[in-house]
């Protein structure tokens, strides 16, 4: 078995941070969101695995490597333009040749792996095999439709009145039979060879199609607030370890790992929170559900439930939450600007002004 995981979309959901770094490489609890994704697929058993690349090819590359030190053996596959996940498949075919094979979204994140998910594909080896999750707007997600039994009768993809809230997980597993089926199908209203026409045409035409009903914790990573759902999701599971520099001046409260070469000093970390090798805490707060990338330097100030990336510096600034900050990023105070009122009051006005 084999695995195809997509790593080229543009990620216009997370600019302007995606102008410079690709989506799939935005830590959580400072490690990519693709790692995550890439190590579920190796415990799992599968070695041989294709990444469909795009813009971001190069950055995808010195990241990941010939795959080895996940145990994996890596093929990049160049993809122009992303023209949909079952164009994906289709210019994948050299590479999957006639083997099953799972496609993961190298954006979505998964509690609990899929190592049991593909045990089972291979036992019983339906033609497509489906993840989905209940939603609160389906209105942006593939949408599965299943009878009284259970079975997979429709899916829509992204529809303006969903016949259910059960939408698509970025997790699927195919036998060859899906080959057949994205070259049948044609590009949707939006231009994109859908990955859910190519599994409705395996329904329509007496295929085994087949779901699974996720009952754990799935987020796609495509938007900032996710991101820190996911961030906030993997903290809760860290183990709490000192490997930097605490001084005594210091408190350390709850699950909280510091890596090697890090320095906190007269500072505050409440966990969960992770802070990055050789980066600097001095006289400031560092609140929960917060990472700290490394090489970064925060000073005199107070952040929380945040995620910022390697080699920036938050200065003497009083409050910081529910923030994504990139990379070689500064943020310092603004400038003290006069306050004053400016009036035109009417004859018998009452005016209160705080001062």
């Amino acid at each position: 078995m084999k695995a195809l995981v997509l790593s080229g979309g543009a990620g216009t959901r997370m600019r302007p941070l995606t102008h410079t770094t690709a989506k799939q490489l935005v830590p959580v609890a400072n490690k990519p969101v693709l790692f995550y994704g890439l190590e579920a697929i190796a415990r799992a058993g599968i070695r041989d695995v294709g990444i469909i690349v795009g813009e971001t090819a190069d950055e995808i590359r010195d990241a990941i490597g010939d795959g080895s030190k996940f145990s994996l053996d890596v093929t990049y596959i160049p993809q122009a333009e992303p023209l949909g996940l079952a164009h994906a498949v289709l210019i994948a075919r050299e590479f999957l040749g006639d083997d099953d094979f799972v496609m993961y979204l190298g954006d979505n994140f998964l509690v609990g792996g899929i190592s049991r998910l593909v045990d089972n594909f291979r036992l019983e080896r339906p033609d497509a095999q489906i993840l989905l999750t209940r939603v609160s707007d389906p209105t942006v997600f593939g949408v599965a439709e299943l009878d009284a039994s259970g079975s997979v009768v429709r899916l829509e993809e992204k529809p303006l009145h969903p016949k259910s809230d059960l939408a698509v997980v970025g997790v699927y597993l195919f036998t060859p039979a899906i080959h057949e089926a994205v070259r049948s199908i044609t590009p949707s209203l939006r231009g994109e060879l859908e990955i859910t026409h190519a599994i409705q045409w395996l329904i329509d035409t007496r295929r085994t199609v087949r779901s699974t009903t996720v009952s754990g914790y799935w987020k796609d990573t495509g938007n900032v607030m996710d991101m820190l759902e996911v961030n906030r999701t993997v903290l809760e599971t860290l183990e709490p370890r000192i490997e930097g520099e605490v001084d005594e001046e210091s408190q350390i409260i709850g699950r909280v790992l510091i890596e090697e070469g890090a320095r906190v000093h007269r500072s505050r970390v409440v966990g969960p929170a992770i802070i990055g090798r050789s980066t600097v805490i001095s006289d400031s707060y560092i609140g929960a559900y917060t990472s700290v990338s490394e090489d970064c330097r925060i000073e005199n100030s107070e952040i929380e439930f945040s995620i910022v990336l390697r080699d920036s510096s938050i200065k003497g600034v009083r409050r910081v939450e529910a923030s994504l900050i990139g990379r070689n990023v500064t943020v310092t105070p603004a400038p003290a600007v006069p306050h004053a009122h400016r009036l035109v009051l009417g004859d018998h006005s009452k005016v209160q002004i705080s001062s």
